[in-house]
């Protein structure tokens, strides 16, 4: 169990070197621009909007709280630390889901020459098709999530609720990576879920390194790509059932 979590772990890793790789470079930038563009938008406008009410909030209070504004700023990056790391990774995979699917595809036949693969499309179908799966596998994370949430609220039990929070995000962002080579081979999510839950520590390994490179900074900023590439060589070395 330790050693499939350990491999899962670096699979993610791995995926960081082949970031730069000049046959897949192309096929990254798209999803690397997406990635650095939500992060200005998000941080910027939550900076200025938070500014604002500060602002707002100052201009009715005494002098003497002002040492209340150099308590608050470390709050609210906190806060934005928190909304990155819950709604990037879902806003970011539901606008580059089409461009990831593509740049697992080219990996997966660059890495592992011979590799067949069912014919999909054109890339506007997949553009189409691509955030419906994102929303549905959406769906599925808000199933668990008011039953998790629930959990703190329950005395004992609530001491384990942050180890459990960590091994949900670790299995959905699994899920949410291994989704881009496993739909290329025609595996629908009911399979896919079926499949990792067969490998579930190979699984929960890659999701947490993940996890931890979400929080890295300037890291942060390749991770969707690295991750793609990172799962599909997941897929093609220890997931792949014979028969695909």
């Amino acid at each position: 169990m330790i050693q499939d979590f350990s491999r899962g772990f670096f699979y993610a890793l791995g995926g960081l070197r082949e970031v730069g790789n000049p046959v897949l470079r192309r096929f990254v930038v798209i999803p690397l621009l997406i990635n650095v563009l939500l992060f200005a938008v998000v941080i910027w406008g939550a900076a200025e909007l938070f500014s604002t009410w500060l602002d707002s909030i100052f201009s009715w209070l005494p002098d003497w709280l002002g040492f209340l504004n150099w308590l608050l700023w470390p709050m609210f990056i906190v806060t934005v630390l928190l909304m990155v790391f819950y709604l990037f990774t879902v806003v970011a995979n539901l606008l580059g889901s089409p461009f990831n699917g593509l740049l697992s595809e080219k990996a997966e036949l660059h890495l592992y020459p011979g590799t067949v693969l069912p014919y999909s499309g054109p890339l506007w179908k997949e553009v189409v098709r691509a955030p419906w799966i994102e929303i549905r596998k959406l769906m599925y994370v808000l199933v668990w999530v008011i039953p998790l949430l629930l959990l703190f609220l329950i005395p004992g039990i609530n001491a384990l609720a942050p180890l459990l929070w960590w091994a949900f995000g670790a299995w959905v962002l699994a899920l949410e990576y291994l989704d881009y080579p496993m739909s290329n081979h025609a595996v629908r999510l009911g399979r896919q879920r079926t499949l990792l839950a067969e490998h579930r520590p190979l699984a929960l390994g890659f999701g947490t390194a993940i996890l931890l490179l979400t929080l890295v900074p300037v890291v942060n900023f390749v991770v969707m790509p690295a991750a793609v590439i990172g799962a599909t060589r997941l897929w093609a070395e220890r997931l792949r059932p014979p028969q695909l």
